[in-house]
């Protein structure tokens, strides 16, 4: 259950963030729960993202080939702009577009390394 609330408390988070910056955000029902949505959706005239929120503070974060092919799938039917979004602890938000992930045995995944060399970051995507 601690890493639910961990993970929960990141994504109100994130609605706080966005929500001051004039968008319009929705946390889909059963987040955290459920594979088949994303966590969190944003919108302001023109800009639209869906997200996938983690908050780990290890070394890569990964999803599983499931997680990411509903996504995938998400983003096709949808048209809108599907992230992970990556809260390092005391650190900031990464923002990482699933192309961005690398396919290996048993997931898809990132280094935290790899993100901050992208560094695609909450000021970036909040503009």
């Amino acid at each position: 259950m601690h890493r639910y609330g961990k993970g929960a408390r990141s994504e109100r988070e994130l609605i706080q963030i966005f929500s001051q910056n004039g968008y319009s955000v929705i946390r889909a029902a059963g987040s955290g729960v459920n594979g088949l949505s994303p966590d969190i959706l944003v919108f302001r005239r023109g800009r639209q993202y869906a997200l996938e929120c983690k908050a780990w503070n290890g070394g890569r974060i990964a999803i599983e080939p499931e997680k990411y092919e509903a996504l995938k799938q998400w983003q096709e039917n949808t048209g809108i702009t599907t992230m992970i979004a990556w809260k390092v602890p005391y650190d900031n938000w990464y923002f990482l577009y699933l192309e961005e992930l690398e396919r290996n045995e048993r997931s898809y995944s990132i280094t935290k390394k790899r993100a901050l060399e992208i560094n695609r970051t909450l000021e970036e995507i909040k503009k």
